[in-house]
């Protein structure tokens, strides 16, 4: 399907070449939903590619036709689950940031296992962000949000950073939509890989 990243072989971790097009920053929206923030991100930023990940082929499917409706060719989708694809299957230093909004927070203390955002999880991120890459988490969920921060000073490596709701164009989930609707706050943690000595390193973010 257009639109649809297959890999080759699902038991390897990728290849920057096979992901990454020369010059050009890689995005990835873990939990891609209906690619509502994927597209509007592929619109607005023309010069940089997404890729959204989505374990429902329900969805993988309709976000493809949307990218192809659309004409986003800067934009796919892959089937698979996020703790996977970030463990175990994306390169070592090849995406620029990398977005986590609105994951179930399993509120629950028994099921606080199952949440993504766990110390191996962020190990991973760490691995897979370029020098300087991002990584912006966003919930509802207040302890989540806590709970998050602390797996991040637990893990080390990141720099947190200031995340004004307005810093940058960052277009809002229908989750984000519905809970602001509702009065909800959303908890933004944003926090980057250490810099590398390139003046460049960061400019992608300013």
């Amino acid at each position: 399907m257009a639109g649809e990243l297959v890999p080759a072989d699902y038991f390897r971790r990728l290849e920057r070449a096979e992901l990454c097009r020369d010059g050009r920053p890689l995005e990835v929206d873990l939990g891609c939903g209906d690619g509502s923030f994927l597209l509007e991100m592929a619109r607005e930023f023309p010069e940089r590619d997404f890729i959204g990940v989505e374990r429902l082929l329900g969805r993988v499917r309709k976000v493809c036709k949307k990218l192809t409706r659309n004409d986003l060719g800067n934009g796919r989708v892959l089937r698979l689950e996020s703790a996977y694809t970030v463990e175990w299957l994306l390169p070592e230093a090849s995406i620029a940031r990398l977005h986590l909004l609105c994951p179930d927070p399993w509120p629950k203390l028994r099921h606080h296992r199952r949440r993504l955002v766990q110390v191996g999880f962020l190990e991973g991120v760490r691995r897979v962000l370029v020098p300087g890459g991002e990584f912006l988490f966003m919930t509802d969920h207040e302890e989540y949000f806590e709970w998050a921060g602390d797996k991040v000073a637990e893990c080390g490596g990141f720099e947190r950073l200031e995340w004004a709701g307005e810093a940058f164009f960052y277009p809002k989930t229908d989750f984000q939509r519905q809970w602001e609707a509702e009065g909800k706050t959303m908890w933004r943690l944003r926090c980057r890989t250490p810099l590398a000595n390139s003046p460049t390193s960061h400019s992608l973010f300013q």
